[in-house]
C-alpha cells in the first residue's frame, strides 16, 4: 500500500532550517500502515532534506559548511543567465538531495535519539516550501 500525504512549510531561504520530524512522525502514525518506509521529498530546486541533530550549534556548523563548500559569492552562470543571484542555493540543495528513506514499525519512525528530519532552504527569499510524503508498507 501507498498513501501519499503533503505537508506546507514557511521558510525563510538563505539556509532555513526546519524541523518537520513532528509532522512526518503524524502522518505516519495516522496512515493505515504498520510497518514500512516513509519517503520524505521536497518539492523544488533549492531546497534539501536531511536528518541531523536539530540543535543550534549544529544549525550553525551546517550553515558554515555550506558557506565553506559553495559560497554565495562567486560568480555562477545561473545568476549570469537569469540574474536571480541563487546559482549557489541550486547547487547547495542538488548536494544534499531532495528526498529521504526513514523506516518505521508500529507507525513510529525508526530515528535515533537525536536525529531529527530537516527541510532546508537555501533560496535567496522566502519560501512556501510543500514536503510530499510517500508512506509505503503493510
Amino acid at each position: 500500500m501507498i498513501i501519499t500525504k503533503q505537508i506546507t512549510i514557511e521558510t525563510g531561504g538563505n539556509g532555513d532550517m526546519r524541523d518537520i520530524t513532528s509532522e512526518v512522525a503524524e502522518q505516519v502514525s495516522k496512515a493505515s500502515v504498520n510497518s514500512g518506509t516513509v519517503t520524505v521529498f521536497v518539492a523544488g530546486s533549492t531546497a534539501g532534506v536531511t536528518t541531523i541533530e536539530y540543535e543550534p550549534g549544529l544549525q550553525a556548523d551546517f550553515a558554515a559548511m555550506w558557506e565553506r563548500l559553495v559560497p554565495r559569492n562567486l560568480t555562477y552562470q545561473h545568476n549570469e543567465r537569469w540574474g536571480d543571484g541563487n546559482g549557489y542555493a541550486h547547487i547547495r540543495a542538488s548536494l544534499l538531495g531532495p528526498s529521504l528513506a526513514v523506516p518505521f514499525r508500529a507507525r513510529k519512525l525508526l530515528l535515533g535519539t537525536w536525529q531529527q528530519i530537516v527541510v532546508t532552504d537555501f533560496d535567496n527569499r522566502h519560501r512556501r516550501r510543500e514536503v510530499i510524503l510517500q508512506i509505503m508498507g503493510e
